[in-house]
């Protein structure tokens, strides 16, 4: 599991320097400051999360059920919480007016981070070492 958890790090690492570097050079002037400031918010949770991934990857040898918990919790809350504020902040940029129902998503986002931490504290607390 340690491997996995570092290679899906590896890709949301990726993913958010691409995403943050795309905010700053390609979104500016294109969207308005506060679609910018929300497109910011995800890409810092997006790193902030990926970051907790990689940290959780040092307790994987543990093998128990709140290190699976954290590693999907992060997992889908990255994809729920910054894929929703992503798409919400270009969603005018790129002609889909649509996608109001995403508001709704982000906030599930939001809670599968903290079931992550609290999967992470659960395993920090049962680690022997």
């Amino acid at each position: 599991m340690n491997k996995q958890i570092i290679l899906i790090a590896s890709l949301f690492g990726l993913t958010a320097v691409i995403l943050g570097a795309f905010g700053a050079h390609g979104l500016e002037g294109k969207i308005s400051d506060y679609h910018l400031e929300t497109w910011k918010t995800a890409n810092q949770y997006h790193f902030y999360h990926t970051f907790a991934l990689l940290f959780l990857s040092t307790f994987s040898r543990a093998k128990n059920a709140s290190i699976r918990i954290s590693f999907i919790a992060f997992t889908i809350g990255m994809l729920l919480f910054s894929g929703s504020l992503y798409l919400l902040s270009v969603r005018s940029l790129i002609g889909i007016d649509g996608l109001g129902w995403l508001g709704p998503v982000t906030p599930l986002g939001g809670l599968c981070f903290m079931v992550g931490w609290v999967g992470l504290f659960v395993a920090a607390v049962r680690n022997r070492s």
